[in-house]
């Protein structure tokens, strides 16, 4: 399962309870993104929760094309984001806390550990497969962006 099928609405009772109807409690899911940024279903969300949602929206859903916005497009945005976050020198709570912060949107620390180890472990690949095919270039982009997410030791 990716990181962004665990990534949830914070206040999802109250969100609802505000819509008048029931989405999914995953942000990413194609329901929850279709009723909460239309422009009726922010209409009924109060101003504090309709800024962090604009936030979101502006950051991870403004596709050139809005088709682009059901290819994984958004995803990709906000996996970039967290891999940011650690590359600052953030921790999973820290980057939980940012998210939920910024966009009130949360996950489990835990899943954001397991998703930055199994990020150093594709890097590593990455690395062995450039060191076979002599890419050098490639070894050591990927030996930079490892090192931005293991941090200093």
């Amino acid at each position: 399962m990716a990181i962004t099928d665990k990534i949830y609405l914070k206040n999802h009772r109250q969100i609802v309870s505000q819509l008048d109807t029931n989405i999914p409690k995953r942000v990413f899911s194609g329901a929850t993104l279709e009723v909460l940024y239309s422009g009726e279903g922010l209409s009924k969300v109060d101003d504090a929760t309709r800024d962090r949602l604009l936030d979101f929206a502006q950051d991870f859903l403004d596709c050139e094309n809005s088709d682009d916005i059901y290819t994984g497009y958004p995803e990709r945005k906000f996996i970039n984001y967290l891999l940011e976050l650690r590359a600052q020198g953030l921790g999973p709570d820290a980057i939980v806390d940012v998210m939920s912060d910024e966009y009130m949107v949360y996950a489990y620390p835990g899943d954001v550990l397991s998703f930055l180890d199994n990020s150093v472990r594709t890097l590593e690949s990455v690395e062995a497969l450039a060191d076979v095919e002599g890419d050098r270039e490639m070894l050591d982009e990927a030996r930079r962006a490892k090192k931005d997410l293991v941090g200093p030791r």
